[in-house]
């Protein structure tokens, strides 16, 4: 009789196995297809367009605060050393674009001049970035 009862009892525990592979699969399959946004880490003020339109294939983001600072990938940079930075960028990430997220109030000329200093370092893809109106 002792071993009918605990026969019973090895019979009725709950493999767990096939369920946790289940939920293994679908933590990949949610990891594989999430789309990571990066940002500059820095808010500005974006100005508004009307024709403002989603930048899906950049992969560096320069952000120009309205006192002229430029920041590359969270980090303070000179003028004089953009263009630096960025052919660093290039080379470890390959042909990737440029999004430059100025604040509204940023003058014209560090604009222009960050862009130049982005075609000489070999990026052909640069965008600026700006809010849609609503």
């Amino acid at each position: 009789m002792r071993r009918r009862k605990n026969r019973a009892e090895d019979d009725s525990q709950i493999d767990m196995t096939p369920m946790l592979d289940v939920v293994f699969i679908m933590l990949i399959f949610f990891i594989v297809t999430t789309s990571f946004v990066r940002e500059s880490g820095l808010e500005v003020n974006r100005p508004s367009a009307s024709t403002a339109t989603e930048q899906t294939k950049a992969g560096i983001f320069v952000a120009i605060k309205d006192t002229g600072e430029i920041y590359i990938d969270r980090k303070q940079v000179d003028l004089q050393r953009v263009r630096a930075s960025l052919e660093r960028l290039v080379a470890s990430q390959g042909e990737v674009g440029l999004v430059i997220q100025a604040d509204e109030e940023t003058r014209h000329g560090v604009v222009v001049k960050v862009m130049d200093a982005a075609r000489e370092a070999g990026i052909e893809q640069i965008s600026v970035a700006a809010q849609a109106d609503q």
